[in-house]
């Protein structure tokens, strides 16, 4: 065997060699366990059960007598292997003749390894890959392994009962896995059940794995995919007891493993591997129990997914592969795009967690385009993109001005996007004519009204607001209110966008100009009367533009002295 360079990683199986040729080991586990403490049997711990998938390294192993039956199956879990079984001769030394003392385990080794043999199969790839004979001769057979890509993990099922075995789930005749419907987040997924569950009365369970790369020809394989620790165990030391049930993952340091002149094993020392764990997102298993259908949902629109199902024996932990599928789910419904006028406000409707799209497509040629965007409720994402090109993203609450460089015949495309929330309403101007008024008021960075505690009476309130260096009317208007209400039924009342139109005139309390030059001054003080005492009312500020638009400030809750 060629030293292996690089990733390239040599597993070569090794089945105990005592002083009497031996079949493969017990099946019975405890059985088992004693057979490989005996050192007069085994002097290698490392054992491949007969009728039992394990994950291991380095075996031979023994076929006593002629046209014994024999089926070796070698599961690839992350990687492509090759693999090749061959067959020698045993040595005098070694058959049911000797004289029962047993041999050194390294001068065995130098006898079974100085003839190739006979090759009997070889494969490579990374498909589940049986050898099956009805009849083989005695003789020591050795399984070979390389993995040519990197350190690989992989399961090797060994019988010489294969007729009455059945370690892996049965498919049934149409092993084909069918998608029965398709839409934007969700795909249900059918298949024929196992023979094996329903006809030969086995304790089988479906698992699901679900992901965006490719499909997967064996659960370990997507099991390796998964795991966020892909950690190899320590190997133990040479003669020294211990379980091989008690290990999951193998895998040799390249660099380290070798095989000198005698042909023999040099080094095997095991490292510890990590891989970066996949996102969660990424691929996902799901054991369903026995049912043969299943629905996958939480996808994402226009995107392709890989469906694999495997029929898992639940006594033994083998599984079966069916033939995979993928489908691409739906994409969302394409919502109508609301062109907008040059220099009209929008009124838009954007439901909990929504999109909107907007065109505006000025006629003639313009150098700059100013947008306008009122949110009347919670804040709004709003992208805009010029021909293709992303010009604008970001989140706005209240009013908000932007000034967009114009092109020749250029369209614009606007996506808003509502909360996560609730519903939200806004209103947009889209405009290339330039102007001194703006079509909605200007407003000051902090919109609350603030009230006097020590200036309140049984009957009045004194509030104050901020304003701005522009000339605006602002109307207050007051609201007798339960005193039981809360901060959730005023949010519900917090329009923005609903204006002094829609209030009852015997809730005006006036309405009056006001601006200041130094911002620091902007601030006006109006004191509210003719309230009844110990009684809870709801103010409103709005703020009136040139235009007639207008945007209200942040209620506030007030409530006169009940003594005074």
């Amino acid at each position: 065997m060629r030293q292996c360079k690089g990733w390239s990683t040599a597993l070569l199986l090794l089945l105990g060699l005592g002083a009497l040729a031996q079949k493969l080991p017990t099946r019975d586990e405890g059985l088992f366990q004693m057979q490989i403490r005996d050192k007069t049997l085994f002097h290698d711990s490392s054992v491949i059960p007969d009728g039992a998938e394990i994950s291991g390294y380095l075996y031979y192993f023994v076929v006593e007598e002629d046209n014994t039956p024999l089926s070796v199956t070698v599961t690839p879990c992350d990687a492509p292997l090759e693999w090749k079984l061959t067959l020698q001769e045993l040595p005098e030394e070694a058959s049911g003749e000797g004289s029962g003392e047993p041999e050194p385990l390294d001068q065995q080794k130098q006898q079974v390894t100085v003839d190739e043999g006979t090759e009997l199969f070889t494969y490579k790839g990374n498909d589940v890959e049986s050898y099956v004979a009805t009849s083989t001769p005695s003789g020591l057979y050795q399984l070979e392994l390389l993995s040519t890509e990197k350190d690989s993990n992989f399961k090797v099922y060994a019988t010489t009962t294969p007729e009455s075995d059945q370690p892996y789930p049965e498919l049934p005749y149409d092993p084909r896995v069918d998608v029965t419907t398709l839409g934007r987040t969700t795909v249900t997924l059918a298949w024929k059940p196992t023979p094996t569950g329903s006809l030969m009365g086995q304790p089988v369970q479906y698992c699901v794995v679900i992901n965006k790369e490719h499909n997967f020809k064996s659960m370990c394989a997507a099991e390796a995919k998964i795991s966020a620790d892909d950690s190899f165990m320590l190997a133990p030391k040479p003669g020294r007891d211990f379980s091989p049930f008690d290990f999951a993952h193998f895998g040799f340091v390249p660099s380290d493993i070798g095989f000198g002149k005698d042909r023999g094993l040099t080094s095997n020392k095991i490292s510890r591997a990590y891989t970066a764990k996949p996102k969660a997102s990424d691929i996902q298993k799901v054991c369903i129990g026995n049912k043969n259908i299943f629905t996958v949902s939480d996808l994402k629109p226009d995107t392709q997914y890989y469906f694999d199902v495997f029929a898992v024996n639940s006594a033994t932990n083998t599984s079966t592969a069916y033939v995979g599928t993928f489908a691409r789910t739906k994409e969302e419904a394409r919502q109508k795009t609301v062109e907008l006028k040059d220099g009209k406000v929008s009124d838009v409707f954007i439901k909990r967690k929504g999109s909107k799209f907007l065109r505006f497509a000025p006629v003639s040629s313009h150098q700059r385009v100013t947008l306008f965007v009122h949110t009347c409720l919670d804040a709004v994402q709003v992208q805009v993109r010029r021909d293709g090109k992303l010009l604008l993203s970001q989140n706005v609450e209240g009013v908000r001005q932007f000034q967009l460089r114009g092109k020749p015949k250029a369209k614009y495309l606007i996506r808003l996007r509502g909360s996560r929330k609730g519903a939200s309403t806004l209103k947009v101007l889209a405009t290339t004519r330039p102007s001194s008024k703006q079509p909605f008021p200007s407003l000051p960075e902090d919109t609350r009204i603030k009230a006097f505690d020590k200036l309140r009476t049984c009957s009045s309130a004194t509030v104050a607001w901020l304003g701005t260096q522009d000339r605006n009317k602002y109307c207050i208007y007051r609201k007798e209110v339960a005193d039981n209400y809360g901060e959730e039924q005023r949010r519900r009342e917090q329009n923005q966008c609903a204006g002094p139109e829609t209030r009852r005139k015997s809730e005006k309390v006036l309405c009056k100009y006001f601006h200041s030059p130094n911002l620091q001054k902007a601030v006006t003080t109006e004191t509210i009367t003719g309230l009844e005492p110990g009684k809870t009312y709801l103010l409103d500020v709005y703020v009136v533009g040139h235009s007639g638009h207008s945007v209200k400030y942040q209620s506030k809750l007030v409530k006169t002295r009940k003594y005074c």
